[in-house]
């Protein structure tokens, strides 16, 4: 036998016998924890703002348990089933709204760390509500490539209340307009592809769902504070929303609890 395959049949022999010799091997994922932030300031201003201090500890805490901060976009390459895309403990963190905070507050913070962000922003504020960045800040965040922009929809509709006042055909027109609009002017103004999908307030259904994948969208992520499952459906992939409120204890718990709860 030539020596070469004589001590490759070998080693796969002692590969598959002992476990220690895995030990160092990568393992797949079997869940992935994706958090959503919106703003972020020195101190509280709003319901929905983090204080940096509290961020940072969020950071330590993923850091501590032994999670990498991933780009959401390995995350649905490993929903779709490339379960070598990620590593065995993964979080992905979102921002919601395109607050100008994510420029003048968060990035600053971010700037060399490589730590990557999904920004879910709805064009109708952008560049003309005073609250929210420019598409000059966004583009130069995502030329970065730290940032990756997608869709919230093209002025953050409630759904809900939308179709409770629309006829049937009339609101699957407004949805679609929502969803196709969106789209086509984040990559018009960013120059880059959008895929993913960030509902609303959380909200959808399989009508949503449906026209969300008709329109060239691949993955929806909600509310819904639970890990991102394989099994789970690609158009409601769950997120955790994170507030001031939550300590880095309570980061801590959450990412005990997915662990706790894995497949």
């Amino acid at each position: 036998m030539n020596t070469l395959v004589f001590f490759s049949l070998c080693w796969a022999l002692l590969m598959a016998a002992c476990p220690s010799a895995n030990a160092d091997m990568p393992v797949a994922a079997h869940h992935v924890v994706v958090l959503v932030y919106h703003r972020f300031a020195p101190t509280m201003d709003s319901s929905m703002t983090v204080r940096m201090q509290t961020f940072e500890a969020h950071l330590r805490m993923i850091e501590a348990a032994g999670y990498r901060i991933v780009p959401l976009a390995d995350v649905v390459m490993w929903h779709e089933g490339e379960h070598d895309a990620l590593p065995a403990k993964a979080v992905a963190i979102t921002v919601d709204d395109g607050h100008r905070s994510v420029y003048y507050t968060l990035w600053p913070a971010l700037r060399g760390r490589g730590i990557p962000v999904t920004l879910f922003v709805y064009p109708s504020a952008i560049s003309n509500a005073t609250y929210a960045m420019t598409w000059a800040q966004l583009r130069e965040l995502a030329s970065t490539g730290q940032f990756d922009v997608q869709s919230h929809t093209y002025w953050h509709p409630n759904f809900r209340v939308e179709r409770a006042h629309r006829s049937a055909d009339d609101f699957a027109l407004f949805a679609r307009d929502q969803l196709r609009r969106a789209k086509a002017r984040i990559e018009t103004e960013i120059g880059a592809p959008v895929h993913l999908l960030a509902w609303p307030f959380g909200i959808h259904d399989p009508q949503l769902e449906h026209i969300a994948r008709e329109e060239g969208y691949t993955a929806g992520f909600t509310l819904d504070a639970q890990p991102v499952r394989s099994s789970q459906p690609a158009m409601t992939l769950p997120r955790y929303l994170i507030t001031d409120s939550c300590s880095a204890r309570c980061m801590t718990d959450i990412l005990q609890a997915a662990e706790v709860n894995h497949e």
